[in-house]
């Protein structure tokens, strides 16, 4: 009898999860209920699948609203009528217009009206929904009963929830909780009561109830979770996508492997016999139709995920990783047991990908093709802000609130009801949104399934996520973006451009394994590159002297934070350099993980423990690969498969010890770690970056600077490229694009770079520069360029006009005559005629004048360094490259900060940082909590160190045992204002990052055993 239940998918304005609404309704003897959110379908098929566990019937449907104005109630009668409301929304949707007051004509969708305001005339789908409270209104009523239907709509379930129904509503509609109207709010009486409860209220009004009934039993959805749900072939059938499919395959094993290769022959024909009996054959095809458009258009792609274990993607050039090589097995993406859907990763450039986006739309139709949708959780910090503010906290209180953990919050009775709420508000659906890269491409019209909504981006999405798409039968196609391919791409473009080289940069045979590369990769000079690059991959790659491509695949995974949490990484590292200093605590960890010196470093070590240790079925092992990806939802699946390990290594004779420590590496593996194809495409690409650095440093900084960096700021890469023996030049008029140029060696900083100067300025000064020639004097630039006076001084003071000989502050007296000479009313100067010559006076400048200017304009100097403003002269006893032979020893040294991360210990907060020293060498220091207190960092800029060397396997760090800001030269733009000398040098900037996680083991923490273990010690 309950045709109108909300569940939280109803947006800021239901209160109850899926689960606790379907509980209740088992306790108040419900036999059928409708899920009628506020214009979505969000929770559908979840809801389909709990009430049928319980036997409940279920109907689905939508509660039509405009705002917050309830316009009718959607209840499908069966598939067709889901998708005639998923259209009708849809097209509201799109063109972001009211819902009419009166519903359509549809075939398979019984409306039902609230009595306050329904047609006159009903059609033969429409009926009055009678609410509880409004039957003493039917008194005396003199018409037919006959469309009238029980409503009682479900959006709360205690006045506890009413109230956060209330708040709910006022974060909605941005107002205070106090000023809530009742047409805001639902009525206090939309609950859930025992049906028994609910008929009496209508026992003298039978038909409607009979009615009622006769809406549930006419409403008969059923859904097949179990068909595929993605267009199913490329061609036409079955037979012919095969049949392409293993064409292809061969043509690319010969591009591959060449001819008569056995191992690859037999790996191909395996494959193709599992993607054919799954039906996969359409999956693949229509990936490397995408890949065939991505390389016709010249387009560098990244395939990477759980993909690259199959061969027959890497023949079909979607990956680059060879399964052979590297002993990835196919089952890990896609096997005969293996009931939910693969899908391949893939990544583009982010100034591509929109390209790539719009061709699959194009390509296979918008009626059929859409982005998955995400719910953005109420998370911890918005949370208090948000609920503090319908409060009416002011904004000092609220940032308290957001910043501070609850035992830091005041105790007033406000603070303690926000806190109250809030915590009941925490992992519910604040807001849909785009997933970032997961697109559906449907057999079927995707209407049939949700509605759609249209982001700004431009592209619809679907109102369920990833889970719920995976659970009806999608295939996501992963269409992603990341800078590190721009990095490449624009290298490679760059190279040929500048030096007339071309790099077939997708043969990766020239990159991988390459020789100069791998010296490089020992030594951490991997600044720039994909993935390696941070302080913490850089220490890593020197602790392990990684100089070939399978240990980098094997750091790719281990730096995770799944591994290093468990200790996995720090026991790696100790057995990769001392290889004869342990013993493989089980004969299975020898056979199976060899490789990795028996540490579990990838998703499928654990699934190889767990079968082969754990002597669990493969389909369990399964469901610990899932879990421990983040895309297992089932705690008690999770529960039975641990269960079951012990029970199954206790069969096997394991001691509880043993299995125990086993099992504990195995979970903390949770929503962190990689399959070993996923870190191997990395690896790969890594190497792509690495090459290029080594053999085109210049070309490939500008890249990485005119594709807005990686882990650094810009200033950082400009370093890099000023070591690698680039000449730097600031933004100039005459030879800077918007982005950064080169010429030679010769970089010149983009206009993109310049602080407070617009885009379209920018945009506009190289366009008229290519389209009428070089800017002759700064005369003829302000004829030829609309422009306002403080924009053109931005210019002046940065240098961009020091082609016209003059200096800066001729510049700026002759700018400020020009703009005089103006007509008043004139905002932008526009002269048509040439300007009489002014005798302009010489005026002494300070050398250091520029570099403030540029501090000031750009962030950073680049006419001097750091060091050179400094007013001591001191540089350090020692400089980076020689503190591997100070091991154990107090050093000083002067180094301008990099970077800073913070992360948290059982001691408090402590930090790595890293420098670059006067020689432009980088290195790191440690600074514990007790240290921070009395020696804390100030802000960017060069300090002065003391601390102690400790070298950890060939990777030296100093900590820190005092430290002092030292500072700049006085700022001779001020030399009238003594206060303001010392202002700029403020400005200088340094990355800092952050992490939540617990903080690693210590070695006596990890206590991973070196020798045999359990049954196996001898």
């Amino acid at each position: 009898m309950y045709l109108n239940c909300h569940s939280f998918h109803s947006l800021r304005y239901g209160t109850i999860p899926l689960d606790d609404l379907i509980e209740k309704a088992v306790r108040s003897g419900v036999s059928a209920m409708a899920l009628t959110d506020i214009n979505t379908v969000t929770g559908i098929y979840d809801f389909i699948t709990a009430c049928k566990q319980v036997n409940i019937k279920p109907l689905i449907g939508i509660d039509f609203r405009s705002g917050n104005d309830f316009r009718y109630i959607g209840l499908a009668k069966n598939a067709g009528g889901l998708a005639e409301m998923n259209r009708f929304l849809t097209h509201h949707n799109f063109k972001n217009i009211p819902l009419p007051m009166v519903a359509p004509e549809f075939e398979s969708v019984v409306i039902i009206y609230a009595f306050a305001n329904a047609p006159t005339e009903l059609k033969t789908n429409e009926y009055i929904g009678i609410r509880p409270e409004e039957v003493g209104k039917l008194f005396g009523y003199k018409g037919s009963f006959e469309k009238m239907v029980v409503l009682q709509p479900v959006t709360f379930r205690t006045k506890k929830e009413y109230q956060l129904h209330k708040i709910l509503r006022a974060i909605d509609t941005n107002i205070l909780l106090s000023k809530l109207g009742d047409s805001d709010i639902a009525t206090p009486y939309e609950v859930m009561v025992s049906e028994e409860r609910l008929l009496t209220v209508y026992k003298d009004y039978p038909q409607i109830i009979a009615n009622t009934q006769a809406i549930i039993d006419s409403c008969d959805f059923q859904f097949d979770f179990e068909s595929p749900k993605n267009k199913k072939y490329y061609t036409n059938s079955q037979e012919s996508d095969i049949a392409l499919l293993t064409t292809l395959a061969h043509q690319g094993m010969q591009w591959r492997y060449g001819k008569d290769h056995a191992a690859a022959l037999a790996r191909v024909q395996k494959e193709l016999k599992v993607i054919d009996d799954l039906q996969f054959s359409g999956y693949f095809l229509i990936t490397w139709d995408i890949i065939r458009y991505s390389n016709s258009r010249g387009f560098l792609h990244i395939g990477r995920g759980s993909g690259a274990n199959s061969i027959i993607a890497y023949c079909l050039g979607i990956t680059d990783i060879c399964p052979i090589e590297l002993d990835l097995y196919f089952e890990r993406f896609l096997n005969e047991n293996r009931k939910s859907p693969p899908d391949f990763d893939i990544d583009w450039s982010w100034q591509e990908r929109d390209v790539i986006l719009e061709y699959i739309f194009n390509r296979y139709g918008y009626e059929n093709v859409a982005f998955c949708g995400t719910n953005v959780e109420f998370k911890y910090r918005s949370i208090f802000r948000e609920v503090g503010k319908v409060f009416g906290l002011p904004k000092e209180e609220l940032d308290h609130l957001a910043k501070n953990p609850m035992r830091l919050q005041q105790s007033n009775s406000v603070v303690k009801e926000v806190q109250e709420y809030g915590m009941l508000l925490e992992k519910y659906p604040n807001q849909r949104s785009m997933h970032s890269c997961g697109i559906l491409i449907s057999e079927e019209p995707i209407t049939n399934y949700t509605p759609l909504e249209m982001p700004p981006k431009g592209f619809p999405i679907v109102l369920f996520d990833m889970h719920v798409a995976e659970a009806i039968g999608f295939e996501k196609f992963d269409i992603l973006s990341q800078r590190g391919i721009g990095h490449i791409d624009d290298t490679v473009k760059l190279v040929a451009k500048n030096r007339g080289i071309r790099i077939n940069i997708r043969d990766t045979s020239i990159s991988k394994n390459e020789a100069k590369a791998n010296t490089y990769l020992a030594k951490g000079n991997t600044i720039g590159c994909f993935y390696i690059e941070s302080p913490a991959m850089r220490g890593l790659l020197r602790r392990l002297k990684c100089d070939n491509y399978k240990t980098l695949v094997a750091a790719s995974s281990i730096i995770r934070p799944g591994v290093a949490k468990s200790g996995m990484m720090k026991e790696y590292i100790f057995r990769h350099n001392h290889p004869n200093q342990f013993e493989y605590f089980h004969t299975v960890f020898e056979e199976q993980l060899g490789e990795t010196y028996g540490i579990m470093v990838y998703q499928e070590d654990v699934i190889k423990i767990a079968l082969h240790f754990g002597g669990l079925p493969a389909a369990d092992g399964d469901i610990l690969r899932r879990a421990m990806s983040g895309k297992g939802r089932s705690l008690a699946a999770l529960q039975k498969v641990k269960d079951d390990f012990f029970a199954s290594c206790a069969k096997q004779g394991h001691t509880e010890t043993l299995s125990q420590e086993i099992y504990r590496q195995i979970e903390s593996f949770a929503g962190y770690s990689f399959c070993k194809a996923h870190s191997a495409s990395y690896a790969v690409e890594s190497y792509q970056s690495l090459y290029l650095k080594v053999y085109y440093p210049i070309e490939f900084m500008v890249a990485v600077i005119n594709n807005q960096g990686g882990f650094y700021r810009t200033e950082v890469y400009i370093h890099e490229a000023r070591m690698a023996g680039a000449t730097i030049y600031n933004p100039c008029v005459n030879k800077s694009e918007f982005t950064t140029t080169l010429y030679g060696e010769a970089v010149y900083l983009g206009f993109m770079h310049l602080q407070g100067l617009a885009a379209k300025l920018a945009e506009a000064i190289v366009k008229e520069r290519n389209r009428n020639g070089d800017y002759l004097s700064l005369e003829d630039f302000c004829n030829r360029v609309a422009i306002g006076l403080e924009s053109l001084k931005l210019l002046i003071f940065i240098g961009a006009f020091r082609e016209t000989g003059k200096t800066k502050n001729q510049l700026l007296i002759l700018a400020s005559l020009l703009f005089n000479s103006a007509p008043s009313d004139h905002q932008m100067l526009l002269l048509q005629e040439s300007v009489k010559e002014y005798q302009l006076p010489k005026l002494e400048r300070s050398r250091f004048e520029d570099a403030f200017d540029e501090i000031e304009l750009l962030g950073f100097p680049t006419s001097f360094t750091p060091f050179d403003l400094l007013q001591s002269t001191y540089r350090g006893d020692v400089m980076a490259q020689h503190l591997l032979q100070h091991h154990k020893k107090q050093v000083r040294m002067l180094a301008y900060l990099i970077s800073r991360k913070q992360v948290p210990t059982v001691r408090g907060t402590m930090y790595f940082g890293t420098w670059v020293d006067f020689e432009g060498t980088y290195f790191d220091t440690v600074h514990f909590p007790d240290n921070l207190q009395q020696y804390p960092f100030q802000g960017g800029g060069c300090y002065l160190l003391l601390g102690t060397v400790e070298v950890d396997y060939h990777f030296p760090t100093l900590t820190i045992l005092k430290m002092a800001k030292l500072p700049f030269v006085p700022d001779p733009r001020y030399s009238d204002a003594k206060d303001h000398q010392f202002l700029t040098q403020q400005r200088i900037k340094e990355d800092v990052s952050s992490t939540s996680r617990e903080p690693y083991p210590r070695a006596h923490e990890i206590n991973l055993p070196r020798y045999k273990m359990g049954n196996d010690a001898k």
